[in-house]
């Protein structure tokens, strides 16, 4: 059984006292912005928040059987309302998950809707957002042979929105810190990809020990999980469901 060393301990609490600290003020700081108009950081967090969903929401919606420029209307008109309406001011963290709120108000949405020309009506016939549905279309047809439901695809493209915008701010911070080259040769052995070159061999090119280049390895990854939690405790209550959270996105990424 091993000793307990007083220092050690007394650094962990205060380690764990910052962590929650960080943790509270994070908490579905983006939804909270977002449905507050009097908040400088509205216009962002309804953006960040537009970002992560119009792709799923796109993608639910072909799944329901829409033709691509009818998916396409109905995703910005969507949004339309959502912004005219500021729904999302009336997402209650007592209730579930943000990405259930957003599916059960699509559902609502679309059940209002009774044909293409009262969506184009209700958006305007102008786009509220800059989106890239030719992108999402290709997507889309990736996944659209396998038999999952619309809420399943719903998901699956709400995971992978998620991971991409992770790995993008883990990438923009070691470019930014000096470490690009680094991040763009460790980038395949992070995730374990089968096809990357082998440590010696990457040692090697980069001048580096094998010692530093597990090192840094090891903390490029530490800091993905770390960011990855911040993306999720934007829109869960609690510790335990954002783990909850990040154990359903894994679920989901692997079906």
């Amino acid at each position: 059984m091993g000793v307990s060393n007083p220092k050690e301990d007394s650094n962990q609490a205060r380690l764990d006292k910052g962590a929650s600290a960080r943790f509270q003020t994070t908490l579905w700081t983006a939804v909270r912005s977002a449905g507050d108009h009097s908040s400088p950081r509205s216009e962002a967090a309804l953006a960040q928040l537009c970002q992560t969903y119009w792709m799923p929401v796109y993608a639910f919606i072909r799944k329901r059987g829409s033709p691509r420029e009818e998916a396409a209307d109905l995703t910005q008109s969507f949004f339309a309302k959502f912004l005219e309406m500021n729904t999302v001011a009336r997402a209650d963290r007592g209730r579930g998950r943000f990405r259930s709120f957003i599916m059960s108000s699509l559902g609502n949405f679309l059940c209002d809707e009774h044909d293409r020309a009262s969506a184009l009506k209700r958006g305007g016939g102008k786009p509220i957002l800059s989106l890239d549905f030719q992108h999402a279309e290709l997507e889309f047809s990736q996944e659209s042979t396998k038999p999952t439901t619309p809420s399943t695809t719903f998901e699956k493209h709400w995971a992978t929105t998620l991971l991409n915008r992770v790995m993008q701010r883990v990438e923009a911070e070691q470019r930014q810190n000096g470490r690009g080259d680094l991040f763009e040769h460790l980038q395949r052995h992070l995730w374990g990809d089968s096809d990357s070159v082998p440590y010696g061999e990457l040692a090697r090119r980069l001048g580096m020990s094998m010692v530093n280049l597990r090192v840094s390895a090891h903390r490029i990854r530490q800091r993905y999980r770390e960011i990855l939690r911040e993306e999720i405790a934007d829109t869960v209550d609690t510790d335990a469901e954002i783990e909850g959270e990040i154990r359903h996105l894994m679920r989901v990424v692997s079906l």
